[in-house]
């Protein structure tokens, strides 16, 4: 026999199931028989087995059990019914296992070296190897998980070895062309289906419930699974992470019984297992979880067996594998379950994947006649009607083959066969609305999947969509079928390749012809107006996904040709641009521009719509249904891998940027709503900045980039003097208005007469117009504009703002409400109005009314009342002449009752009014303590370089809106220290007495650090060496949640758990989205504590006093204040490694900044034009964040309780 290495774990599961007496073959292939030590009685009752592997008893197990006596007494043991096994009948009916792929007898190689082989019986299934002593056996002897099987190789003389990663099976055959076809299904079943990590469950299904139970006559457990209908044993949770079991059960034959205390027995035909729970507890939910096992086995078999009686639906749609237990109810295709895992990675949008057996509820009788009359085949004749032998499935094909199959199948609809009305969305919707009133639902699946939109108008009023006109004409299938695809997303190709598109070629109904007019093309974009005198008469065709243009309709050779995979963009020019009323622009890959033109409005329609068309894939098919302005292919990225380009399609429609990038659904970018937009690296890289993301548009080709970059800057500026058509934040609110009443909050709200001062008037026009130009790129500065200018600036912008901020329509309704004299009644009536404002219009009213509240709560400071406010606002938003104060009245009742008409948080009010108090103290304590030439309020602060030291101090002004990296990028400019690539430079806030330190955020504000913190902290500035490390590690992570062991002390015994004080324990956590965990051991059920993530702070570092057990060590700070009282917690964290520390730390930041851990375009593109520190103040401490720490805790109190997100507080309705 050949030698097995130590590594080598020839491993065979206890003999629960098989007689003493075992066939045995020896390495001479000397049939022989062993006696195991197991004297078997010579008269028996009923069958038994013990509970030995074939070489060695389990640990402690008493083979006296087995001496003799009447079996059926010992206690402890696996009885059998007195018939022994049923007939082959009953075992066929029970349908025990999934469809075999081969099987047959070898000789398998037993564990710890022994000089023989033993005789098995081995069946393969696409989920596992299993071998029986025998061929009649029902219950295994040992189960390999397929997708745990990493190599299989044939070795010696008739030999193959079967490997995992962590053990090997050697396995003989009888021939050398039975080992080989051994060898070759084993690896077509396994091949792509090896698990990368050994945590996940060797079990194909999610376990239901999982533990240990004993089997009674045993002191050794077997860790044991439940997994939807069915139970596996295995010899310890080891094995069961390795996917190396005993044997699974089939839980449609069993039958659970409750027994005494902490035991009970399943019952099958074949077996009886008693087992024995650690508790009665426990015994109550494994009864409950192996009766729910069985629910699920039987509870829609009739299903099955009803959808099973079409005799083509009883083979996979996709595969052909038998007795599919799954179906796509949406896409009407029976599947088998290595199938259905494939579709349910296409999500939901594309296939609703159910079970015949499990989901009992969805089989409603229409759906399963729906399934009867169609069947696979006949649906396959839509589905499958062009798939190349070469790319077809096969019961055993691995899951990469099936993954690929499904995606071109189902995502693509690469095989489909495509309606004669594929393309003209008019005449597929008006085929479905004629179909669905017949019975013919092959024909409706094809128009449905062809792109015929179930949700169409019918035109017809009693009957408004295709389902309801489906039901009025009695086709409940009809129905049933567009029930299930309200929301499907339709085929579509995808990008392939890094680079490359997968183009759809257009079917044989995309074609056109006739007469256009054409000018020269060009090598450069259009400046001026083309006239008709340089236009020609051009027969243009466009075939086969070729545009051709011919001299005249005589010509047979054309003068021109553009295929289709060459145009990357095409362009719709405004009415009456040029010479022609309706022209078009198409961009070649070879940077040409042709430009087309006709008088006739719906022909140069139908060619635009044509041309797209031809040369937009499937996969950005929906870009069609716009009405673009312009359309095309370009290169972006964007996410935290910025080395490797996507392949992106476009279409601008408005100020409305719709993409579909490779490997993902379609977006839409609304482009007034951007925070940035720029154009750099020498006209070369279109910049958008969204919230959370950035996507950079690159520029392969000049000429089209070109226009691309021109028109999204003009769809991104003002498009109008409406308030639907300004550059908006996030919350719909234009910018302008947001920026005023931000400033004018932040430094304003004490300025006498705030509102009813005139601004300078030439500074007014002068910033109406740069905010008409783009609101966006204007940042109003304290010292650089004046209260009064932007005051009048946000009052001239509702002036002069076109339907006015009421709306034309509604205006003089708004102001006799005010006449009203119920006050209830008043109210309700503005409630009605607001609600029927447009959407913006809503968010402005609502921000500036907000604004106005507050300004009159300090009017002892500013002089302006409600009345005041009214006596301005009022002419001011109704555009009125102000004669008579009814637009006044209107006003001061939206004021006065801003809370019950807006529906007002009024605790988030409150907290918004104690912030602004906050602000105007403190700048009245700066401006007592430091005179300033200029107005406006900073804290000087202390900043560090490096080090803590004396020379590498730097004072600087902190405005509250300076983040993080912008406070780094001004120290790093002082000292011309000059950002190199790939330096992390970063704002540490440092505490020395808790020995602990943690990078801020780039985006993180300084200010509410400063006023956290006591003396015995201070600010650093200095590399993250570890960032680059973290970014590599989070680019790397398939899942943003993480898990593991670490070493765990609390501060205090504030937490509650009863941990002895002084000493650090090991604890289980699992950090998420959403919450950080903590688990006595991996095993429990319920967590210790539960900590929501966003109330975190971690620090890197323990204090040494607290005797950690290693160096790497984190400390959290859990912060919760939205109790009445502030808690505060921290514990403290230790890692086994450095680099288990930082992967720790990355997740942390990656879930609490939505992965947003580093600027994706540098450090130093966060900087920002700041005014420098005065350089009077000399090296003066900080103020007032220096000195005793009852001082300025004592100045700052309102921080401490609750720290402001910024010095400007932003609105309640910015939140």
């Amino acid at each position: 026999m050949d030698s097995l290495d130590d590594n080598s774990d020839e491993y065979e599961d206890p003999d629960l199931f098989n007689p003493s007496v075992h066939r045995m073959t020896t390495p001479d292939g000397v049939r022989v028989c062993k006696d195991m030590s197991l004297q078997v009685p010579g008269q028996v009752k009923g069958r038994y087995s013990s509970l030995c592997s074939d070489d060695e008893l389990l640990d402690d197990d008493d083979p006296t059990l087995w001496q003799g006596g009447d079996l059926s007494k010992i206690k402890g043991s696996v009885c059998l019914p007195n018939t022994g096994k049923l007939d082959s009948a009953t075992k066929e009916d029970s349908s025990q296992l999934a469809a075999v792929i081969k099987m047959g007898w070898l000789d398998k190689n037993p564990p710890q070296g022994a000089l023989y082989y033993q005789r098995r019986w081995v069946k393969l299934d696409v989920d596992y190897l299993r071998y029986f002593d025998n061929d009649k056996e029902i219950y295994s002897k040992g189960i390999i998980s397929t997708a745990f099987i990493t190599n299989v190789t044939g070795v010696g003389e008739l030999k193959f070895e079967v490997a995992t990663n962590n053990r090997t099976f050697i396995f003989r055959a009888e021939s050398e062309a039975e080992r080989n076809d051994w060898v070759t299904v084993l690896q077509d079943c396994t091949r792509g289906r090896h698990r990368r990590s050994t945590m996940n469950p060797g079990s194909p299904l999610t376990p239901d419930y999982q533990g240990y139970l004993e089997l009674k006559g045993l002191r050794s457990k077997l860790y044991t699974v439940v997994a939807s209908d069915k139970v596996f044993l295995y010899k310890n949770i080891d094995d069961y992470r390795i996917g190396v079991g005993i044997t699974s059960i089939e839980m449609n034959v069993g039958n659970v019984k409750d027994l005494d205390r902490r035991s009970f027995d399943l019952t099958t035909p074949y077996r009886i297992f008693s087992f024995i729970a650690e508790s009665e507890q426990l015994r109550e939910q494994w009864v409950d979880a192996m009766r729910n096992a069985i629910g699920e086995a039987l509870s829609n078999s009739e299903v099955a067996d009803r959808i099973w009686a079409e005799p083509n639906n009883s083979f996979c749609a996709d595969c052909a594998a038998p007795k599919p237990e799954w179906a796509a109810i949406n896409l009407c295709v029976v599947i088998c379950k290595r199938c259905a895992g494939e579709h349910r990675g296409l999500g939901p949008s594309i296939s609703k994947v159910r079970s015949l057996k499990m989901d009992r509820k969805v089989w409603t009788e229409e759906l399963i006649q729906l399934f009867l009359l169609l069947g696979n085949e006949r649906v396959n004749s839509f589905w499958a009607a062009n798939v190349p032998p070469s790319e077809a499935l096969t019961p055993s094909s691995c899951s990469e083959e099936r993954r690929r199959f499904i995606t071109n199948k189902y995502r693509q609809g690469k095989y489909r066969k495509y309606h004669p009305l594929y393309g003209n969305q008019r005449e597929l919707n008006n085929a479905l609305c004629i179909n669905v009133q017949c019975s013919d639902v092959l024909e409706t699946l094809g128009l449905i999947f062809c792109g015929a939109d179930v949700n169409c108008s019918t035109g017809m009023a009693s009957w408004p969509s295709p389902l309801s006109l489906a039901n009025a004409h009695s086709q409940p299938l009809q129905a049933e079928l567009i029930s299930h695809n309200l929301n499907t997303e339709l085929p579509r190709s995808e990008v392939g390749g890094a680079m490359e598109a997968v183009h759809y070629s257009a079917p044989p109904s995309v074609s056109l012809n006739g007469f256009l007019f054409k000018t020269a093309s060009m090598a450069r974009a259009i400046t001026e107006r083309k006239a008709r005198e340089e236009f020609s008469r051009r027969w243009c065709t466009l075939n086969d996904g070729i545009f051709s243009y011919y001299e005249s309709d005589k010509n047979s050779n054309p003068n021109g040709a553009l295929k289709a995979s060459e145009i990357v963009c095409l362009v719709v020019d405004m009415p009456e641009k040029h010479g022609y009323d309706n022209t078009f622009e198409l961009y070649s890959e070879s940077e040409r521009l042709y430009l087309f033109g006709t008088d006739d409005p719906d022909s140069h329609k139908e060619w635009v719509k044509s041309i797209a068309k031809s040369f937009i894939p499937a996969s950005a098919e929906p870009l069609l249904r716009l009405g673009f302005e312009r359309i095309g292919r370009l290169k972006c990225k964007d996410g935290l891998n910025l080395q490797t380009s996507k392949v992106g399609w476009f279409a601008l429609v408005g100020s409305t940027l719709h993409a579909y990038l490779e490997d993902s659904q379609g977006e839409e970018i609304h482009l007034r709503k951007l925070n940035e937009l720029s154009i750099q690296q020498d006209n070369e890289v279109l910049v958008l900045v969204e919230r959370g993301r950035t996507l950079y548009i690159e520029g392969e080709r000049k000429l089209d980039f070109a226009g691309w970059c021109g028109a999204i800057q003009t769809a991104a500026g003002s498009g109008g003097d409406t308030l639907s058509q300004q550059q908006l934040t996030e919350t719909d609110i234009p910018v302008i208005v947001h920026s005023c009443i931000g400033y004018i909050t932040q430094c304003g709200l004490t300025s006498e007469g705030i509102y009813r001062k005139s601004g300078v008037n030439s500074r007014v026009a002068a910033l109406c117009e740069r905010f008409r130009r783009d609101a966006r790129s204007l940042c109003l500065r304290e010292g650089e504009h004046q209260v009064d200018d932007v005051s009048n600036t946000l009052k001239r912008f509702f002036r002069e703002l076109e339907e006015g901020l009421f709306t034309s329509e509604d205006a003089s309704t708004w102001l006799s409400t005010a006449a009203i004299q119920d006050e209830s009644m008043k109210i309700s009536q503005y409630q009605l109005l607001f609600n029927r404002l447009p959407r913006v219009n809503k968010a402005t009213l609502q921000a500036l009314i907000n604004h106005l509240y507050c300004v009159q709560r300090f009017s002892e400071l500013n002089q302006m009342n409600l009345h005041n406010l009214a006596i301005v606002f009022g002419p001011t938003l109704f555009q009125t002449d102000g004669k008579d104060y009814t637009a006044g009245r209107a006003i001061e009742d939206l004021i006065q009752h801003y809370t019950l008409i807006f529906e007002v948080d009024e605790h988030q009010l409150k907290k918004q009014l104690e912030e602004i108090t906050v602000i105007i103290q403190v700048r009245e304590k700066l401006s007592t303590k430091f005179p300033r030439t200029e107005p406006g309020g900073h804290f000087i602060c202390t900043v560090y370089l490096e080090e803590k030291k004396d020379t590498a101090e730097q004072h600087v002004k902190i405005p509250g809106s300076m983040t993080a990296a912008e406070l780094t990028c001004e120290v790093l400019d002082r000292r011309n220290i000059t950002v190199k690539d790939k330096e992390y430079w970063s704002c540490w806030e440092v505490s020395d007495k808790e020995e602990m330190e943690r990078p801020l955020h780039y985006q993180e504000r300084v200010l509410p650090i400063l006023h956290s913190f006591g003396t015995d902290s201070h600010l650093l500035i200095k590399k993250y060496l570890a960032m680059e490390t973290m970014i590599i590690y989070l680019t790397s992570k398939v899942d943003a949640s993480k898990h593991g062991m670490m070493k765990f002390r609390e501060e205090r015994s504030i937490l509650g758990l009863g941990l002895t004080s002084g000493s650090f324990h090991d604890r289980y956590f699992i950090l998420n989205l959403s919450s950080l965990r903590m688990y006595k051991e991996v095993r429990s059920n319920r967590p210790e504590r539960d900590w929501p993530v966003k109330n975190l702070k971690v620090y890197l570092g323990i204090k040494k006093k607290l005797r950690p057990p290693t160096c790497w060590g984190l400390t959290v700070v859990y912060e919760n204040k939205k109790q009445e009282r502030q808690e505060r917690q921290q514990w403290y964290l230790c890692c086994d490694t450095q680099s288990e520390m930082r992967e720790w730390y990355a997740t942390f930041l990656s879930i609490q900044y939505d992965g947003n851990v580093w600027p994706q375009d540098g450090l130093q593109q966060t900087r920002v034009s700041r005014v420098l520190p005065d350089t009077r103040h000399g090296n003066v401490s900080l103020i007032p964040l220096r000195g005793s720490e009852n001082e300025m805790r004592n100045s700052v109190a309102a921080f401490s309780q609750d720290p402001l997100a910024e010095l400007g507080v932003a609105p309640v309705w910015d939140r």
